[in-house]
């Protein structure tokens, strides 16, 4: 089976999904990530990067997504397309000129139509309408996500031959429950959590209802090693890693998604992103 991963910068592939993706490599799938942007306008976020000066942030992030792509055993191709950046202040100001937020539909769309295309995924994980978070490049994401899904199958859309997307999921990695979950066992040890304020600003009327739960407690490894690969962007000693593993395994040994869109037959709450799906 193929399942493909749309992303909107490097380093979001490693902090969402990674230990599924990992996962069913092992199990020899084919798993490919496409991600939008260059992450060419991402600062420096890791505190413990040093000193060095970051000249081609473009330059450094590709080498760091194709060192996190090797570890978790995916293929990777870029779409292209100029990071938007993340506007700050009230009210923020403009987007850049050109970046991947600005850009047409006529443009967008047709760029991951082809790939689609051209990998024929059984599945697809994207984000939700609102990105996950509300980054423009995680909203346009989930835009032309679902209008390539549609586009790819319609035979009067061309060039290439149509492939219909058997399901769309979207990710629901940061969910309150699973917040809630690790925060609670996290003090019952007598230990600080990361997650007070995460909980408290957390609007419960926006959480997603996960319908698959994939067990990957086997992979957590390779998800801690591709998100150390984008060390601009990654404390390693920041929130990710801060829960104990054994915790995590514990109570919360599973990775979260949010069915979108489905052409076969699926059940409630399903344990594998193919379930219902046929060969070719």
């Amino acid at each position: 089976m193929r399942l493909m991963a749309v992303h909107a910068h490097p380093d979001d592939e490693s902090s969402k999904g990674a230990a599924t993706m990992a996962r069913y490599v092992a199990e020899g799938h084919r798993v490919r990530v496409v991600t939008c942007t260059g992450g060419e306008r991402g600062d420096v976020l890791n505190p413990r990067f040093g000193a060095r000066a970051v000249e081609d942030m473009a330059a450094v992030r590709r080498a760091e997504m194709a060192d996190a792509a090797a570890i978790l055993g995916v293929e990777h191709v870029w779409l292209g397309f100029e990071d938007s950046g993340l506007p700050q202040g009230d009210p923020p100001p403009p987007l850049p000129e050109g970046c991947f937020a600005l850009q047409p539909l006529e443009v967008t769309v047709p760029a991951l139509v082809a790939e689609i295309r051209g990998f024929r995924p059984h599945v697809l994980l994207t984000y939700n309408e609102r990105g996950g978070y509300p980054h423009p490049d995680h909203i346009m994401t989930h835009r032309i996500s679902l209008r390539a899904v549609e586009a790819a199958a319609d035979p009067a859309l061309g060039p290439g031959e149509p492939w219909a997307v058997r399901k769309v999921y979207y990710d629901v990695t940061f969910s309150q429950a699973r917040l809630r979950a690790v925060h609670d066992a996290l003090l019952a040890r007598g230990e600080v959590s990361p997650f007070d304020e995460w909980l408290a600003r957390r609007d419960p009327l926006l959480e997603r209802v996960a319908t698959a739960r994939i067990h990957v407690a086997d992979w957590f490894d390779q998800r801690d090693a591709a998100l150390r690969a984008h060390a601009t962007q990654v404390d390693p000693e920041g929130f990710f890693f801060h829960i104990p593993r054994d915790l995590e395994r514990q109570v919360w040994p599973v990775e979260e998604f949010e069915l979108a869109l489905s052409l076969v037959p699926t059940s409630e709450m399903e344990d594998d992103l193919f379930a219902g799906i046929d060969d070719d």
